[in-house]
């Protein structure tokens, strides 16, 4: 398999377990999105929202000595009133705080008592003003925004000039609308109060959305007091329900478990994290939203229940553990294909994998709550473009590292040409690369400038060339050349250690000074030290070869001269001419080449290691 195949292999490897992680995500986004209707508020606006009332709000000033701690409480807008009612926004703002201290005498100074039905009196302003507030808890949010700061109310809601709309409630039997109506105050000012059409609905709708047979049981302490936004007996019904949820996923949890067990024991430790930890949050948190649904959730419950915290942090955390079991399967797949050097790439990208989910869970959280998400990415992508900036370099090394643990080029223990330098690699970081140079200093080398180097990697070798220049002086005859050429043939046919094919040697021509043969052979090693010795023997041989041809290598010189001295040995260059004119006359002249029957009977016929060295005694 090629290092592009195998690169190929681990790109779609990561790109499956990145395909997985980005599935599981979007499905906390679809579960996110589906559990929320349209109208119903977020838990930023329920945040906002109280803080809005109590910005709104100003509590009736009926003693004198309140008169200076509220000095720098807001002013009233509209017509002076000692209950704020003066614009639709301050009167409901209004009612809500007194409900939400409980006192509902003031509470029903917001009504209209007028008009009431038969069987109710205006005595019964105040259990009226704590049913309407029970059906709000239960059915509505109210936005303070959206109801009007003028004195004169809406006057594009297609209503009447003197009412206002403040919401809608859906009952299986009918629909109500929640109204204002501006009324004559007993000195003739006009001030905003829930309209008597509104009022004289409030116990019909107390009946179909109110506490029903739990608030006869109940003490009415639960049902009326709040913690953080939540009426008590909600607490104390979540906590029940909570203990119960926990208990039935502790057990359907372990139950799963023990039967993966005997089904997969290679996989159960990754399995049992993913069971015990992530699985069962997510088991815990679909019992307690399945309780929550039936008990009837108010709106603040299901502005808790719409930010999809919990379901966000499960789905993320079961993403990545199952990321670790993806990557554990992955390392032992790379094992099995003798890849086990790119494990440690898993770790990294894994990382890099995990840190996207939570990314995403964060920013699908935040749209859950109710912040502009467009803004929140145009940050995210400014703030993207600055760290890549910053972190060119780092990128650049880190991709390089990538690179280089996919395509392969190197691998620890390579002795390798880099550039200008020559060494063995000790360490192929995700940052640096360690080459040991043959003076023994240790280089580190960005991998960024790394990839980028021309690379020769000796260690890659499955044979070495071996192809020196024999120069022979000028008065070498003829036959003197053909012997040494049929004879250097032999040997390198006949030596154990070089390949026949293609070894050759050839007359290539007239030099400067010599008459240049060249010999072209591959030695059957890839060890260098090897190489050197067997490149020595080669060397040796044929100085013998030389010697006994009568002739001698060439020497370069560039002045003149007289030589005096043997010169070249008459009597072995007519003896290697004899050679040759029998080789003739036996028609045994492999010139230009040796037919294959001779390369036959040549190979591994020389002695290697030569005849004395102790390792050829040895061998024997």
């Amino acid at each position: 398999m090629s290092s592009i195949t195998r690169s190929r292999t681990l790109i779609t490897a990561v790109c499956r377990s990145m395909a997985i992680a980005s599935g599981l995500v979007l499905t906390a986004l679809v579960l996110a999105g589906s559990a929320v209707a349209q109208q119903e508020p977020t838990l930023k606006e329920v945040i906002g929202g109280k803080e809005k009332q109590e910005q709104v709000t100003e509590k009736p000033e009926q003693k004198p000595e309140q008169k200076a701690a509220q000095q720098k409480a807001p002013q009233p807008v509209g017509p002076a009133d000692d209950f704020n009612r003066g614009i639709p926004r301050s009167s409901v703002a209004g009612f809500m705080a007194a409900t939400r201290d409980r006192d509902y005498e003031t509470a029903a100074q917001y009504l209209d008592l007028r008009r009431l039905p038969r069987g109710l009196h205006k005595s019964d302003g105040p259990a009226l003003a704590r049913e309407l507030k029970i059906t709000f808890d239960r059915t509505i949010w109210i936005d303070l925004d959206a109801l009007s700061n003028d004195p004169k109310g809406h006057a594009d809601d297609n209503l009447p000039p003197y009412r206002d709309w403040v919401g809608r409630i859906k009952t299986e039997k009918k629909t109500y609308d929640i109204l204002l109506q501006r009324v004559r105050r007993e000195d003739g000012v006009r001030i905003w109060k829930f309209s008597s059409a509104t009022v004289a609905q409030i116990p019909r709708l107390y009946d179909q959305v109110g506490y029903g047979v739990v608030g006869t049981i109940v003490p009415q302490v639960l049902l009326d007091f709040e913690i953080f936004g939540l009426k008590a007996w909600w607490w104390v019904a979540l906590l029940v329900v909570g203990v119960l949820a926990y208990l039935a996923a502790l057990t359907i949890t372990k139950v799963v478990v023990l039967f993966l067990r005997g089904r997969m024991p290679k996989l159960i430790t990754p399995l049992e994290r993913i069971f015990t930890g992530p699985g069962r949050l997510l088991l815990f948190i679909l019992i307690v939203r399945t309780a929550t649904n039936l008990l009837g959730p108010t709106p603040v419950v299901r502005a808790i229940m719409s930010a999809q915290t919990i379901p966000i942090i499960a789905v993320a955390w079961g993403v990545m553990r199952f990321l670790d079991l993806f990557n554990v399967g992955l390392a032992e797949r790379l094992r099995r294909r003798e890849r086990g050097d790119l494990i440690v790439l898993l770790h990294p990208l894994g990382n890099g994998v995990k840190a996207g989910v939570i990314l995403i869970a964060v920013i699908v959280w935040f749209n859950n709550v109710g912040f502009n998400i467009t803004t929140l990415m145009a940050g995210l992508g400014i703030g993207g473009l600055a760290v890549a900036l910053a972190a060119q370099k780092p990128l650049e090394n880190l991709i390089g590292g990538i690179t280089l643990y996919t395509s392969r080029p190197i691998r620890v223990g390579d002795f390798c040409r880099f550039g200008d330098k020559i060494g063995t690699v000790e360490e192929v970081g995700l940052r640096a690369t360690k080459v040991r140079t043959l003076d023994r200093t240790l280089v580190n080398i960005p991998n960024g400038e790394f990839v980028n180097l021309h690379l020769d990697n000796f260690s890659k070798r499955e044979k070495v060339w071996y192809h020196p220049r024999i120069r022979l002086r000028y008065e070498t005859t003829p036959d003197q050349v053909r012997y040494i050429l049929v004879e250097i043939r032999k040997v390198l046919y006949a030596h154990p250690k070089v390949l026949a094919d293609p070894a050759r040697i050839r007359f290539a021509g007239f030099g400067e000074y010599s008459l240049d043969l060249d010999i072209f052979a591959y030695v059957d090693v890839t060890d260098y030290g090897q190489y050197l010795e067997i490149a020595e023997d080669l060397n040796l041989r044929i100085m013998e070869i030389m010697a006994k041809a009568g002739s001698s290598f060439a020497v370069p010189a560039q002045r003149m001269y007289v030589e005096r001295g043997k010169g070249l040995d008459e009597k072995l260059a007519k003896a290697a001419e004899a050679h040759v004119k029998e080789w003739r006359e036996q028609r045994a002249l492999y010139l230009p080449s040796f037919p294959e029957e001779a390369i036959g009977q040549l190979a591994g016929s020389l002695d290697y290691p030569p005849t004395g060295s102790p390792t050829a005694e040895a061998r024997t």
